[in-house]
């Protein structure tokens, strides 16, 4: 006779879907939620059993952990404004965010093909990578990989630090870069991912590959940054202008090929 296994439910598990529902009904943005010793009091729990919990929110977003201050409920999802000059800096101020980006690692790397097509070069000629990672109120928003022509930024290595990478190219090496071309991708955390974002594996991605070019249209750099997409979400407005010449150019293209969606051919994966 087989033996029947009763499945059930971790506690913490359960603890965590009823502060779920608490955070959404009970909560506003920015409200610290009850300390871990008060909530295993209350739950008649362990304190680890809640720190588990709390792990789960966390994980799904609702929730960021900021030492000191206890666990708060996530503002919202920030909104990013793509345009040709924005910067992730001015973005997040003007939305009062303090930010802060950290050096991950940097140094000449041999790039992947797609990267050094990109840039006119041969698979071997090395590139300047910069790896970062934006954190907003302590909590990590996004990981951004940087790839410069090496000789436009001589002296990199020695200066950047961390910190805003477009103004130490405008205040050391003159360059105020323009977005020539941007695709937004949909992708899973990786490994790297969960450890730098604090997300689980898998978990949904934004990723923006920025093709960011000098006053003269000469491509400078190429910027990957892969966002939590729980925290993040992107809009593009287009001017008047900008409409006219895409409705001009829709135009042309049916008339000569008979498919607008042709305007986009798709690109290499570079993430």
């Amino acid at each position: 006779m087989m033996s029947r296994q009763i499945l059930s439910i971790p506690r913490y598990r359960e603890l965590a879907e009823v502060l779920v529902r608490e955070v959404r009904t009970d909560y506003g943005p920015g409200d610290l939620l009850p300390t871990e010793a008060q909530l295993a009091k209350r739950f008649a729990v362990n304190r680890h059993t809640v720190r588990r919990a709390l792990d789960e929110l966390v994980a799904a977003g609702l929730v960021t952990r900021h030492q000191g201050r206890g666990t708060q409920v996530v503002d919202r999802r920030l909104d990013y404004a793509v345009s040709a000059g924005s910067k992730v800096t001015q973005n997040l101020a003007s939305l009062g965010l303090p930010s802060n980006t950290c050096c991950l690692e940097q140094g000449l790397v041999t790039p992947p093909e797609a990267i050094a097509q990109r840039f006119g070069r041969s698979a071997s000629e090395p590139l300047l990578r910069v790896d970062t990672v934006r954190t907003v109120d302590d909590a990590p928003l996004m990981r951004l990989r940087h790839w410069f022509d090496p000789e436009r930024v001589p002296g990199w290595l020695e200066r950047y630090r961390g910190g805003s990478t477009r103004a130490l190219l405008g205040q050391h090496y003159g360059l105020r870069l323009h977005r020539r071309r941007v695709r937004i991708d949909a992708a899973g955390a990786d490994r790297d991912d969960t450890r730098w974002l604090q997300c689980p594996l898998n978990a949904p991605l934004l990723v923006m590959t920025s093709d960011n070019t000098d006053a003269a249209g000469v491509l400078v750099e190429v910027s990957v940054g892969r966002a939590r997409a729980d925290r993040l979400s992107y809009h593009i407005d287009f001017d008047d202008a900008v409409g006219r010449d895409f409705d001009e150019a829709a135009g042309r293209h049916r008339d000569a090929a008979g498919d607008p969606s042709d305007l986009f051919p798709s690109d290499e994966d570079d993430a």
